[in-house]
């Protein structure tokens, strides 16, 4: 599996080779640095820690920096991958190329947060009926039992705070690998804002 770091820029359109207009979202990826490796022996599992986009070093305190090897600048946004295709060292810098190869790839992120929402917007409910002196329009309905157990089941679609999740869209087709702008077009939409982290991986049901 090939693992890398990437920020959302935002959608725009495409011709493939067919002449056919395709919506992608262009994500900027740019070079992410190797910060340390896991290994079986010493942690349980075997994976590689990437770093990407630099931070500001009065933002970061003693303990974080601490781990970042020497020579290696703090970064904002660090994540592990394991079963890491290439072979990299420490201090090693990984671009947007390594994706050249790759037809499909998951995503992962931070979706948009939409606050306290009901339960048509937030699990879809088709609400009741809206005259003939309806009082039940968009009321989530009964919840509870009546007999045993006599409270509501854990699990139960009712209205809530949406949103603010990770979520993770799988087999995005690569549509174009940029390594002059850093960018990676991916045919679709990718959970997150504009400016939201994104965790980059090779398809695993590819």
């Amino acid at each position: 599996m090939i693992g890398l770091i990437g920020k959302k820029i935002g959608m725009t359109q495409v011709f493939d080779e067919d002449g056919d207009l395709i919506p992608v979202t262009v994500i900027q990826v740019e070079p992410n640095v190797i910060v340390g490796h896991r290994t079986a022996g010493q942690d349980g599992y075997d994976a590689v820690v990437v770093g990407a986009f630099d931070a500001k070093a009065k933002r970061v305190t003693r303990p974080r920096r601490g781990q970042f090897p020497e020579g290696v600048m703090p970064k904002r946004y660090v994540r592990e991958f394991r079963d890491f295709e290439l072979e990299c060292n420490v201090g090693d810098s990984l671009t947007v190329s390594a994706f050249e190869n790759t037809a499909f790839v998951d995503i992962a992120g931070i979706t948009k947060g939409k606050g306290y929402q009901g339960v048509m917007r937030r699990h879809g409910f088709s609400g009741g009926q809206k005259t003939h002196g309806s009082k039940f329009k968009r009321g989530p309905g009964a919840t509870g039992m009546a007999a045993t157990p006599s409270r509501i089941q854990k699990g139960t679609k009712m209205a809530g705070r949406m949103g603010g999740e990770r979520s993770t869209v799988q087999n995005l087709r690569v549509m174009r690998v940029d390594p002059e702008r850093n960018a990676l077009l991916v045919r679709g939409a990718v959970p997150g804002r504009r400016d939201g982290y994104l965790e980059i991986t090779s398809a695993k049901k590819k």
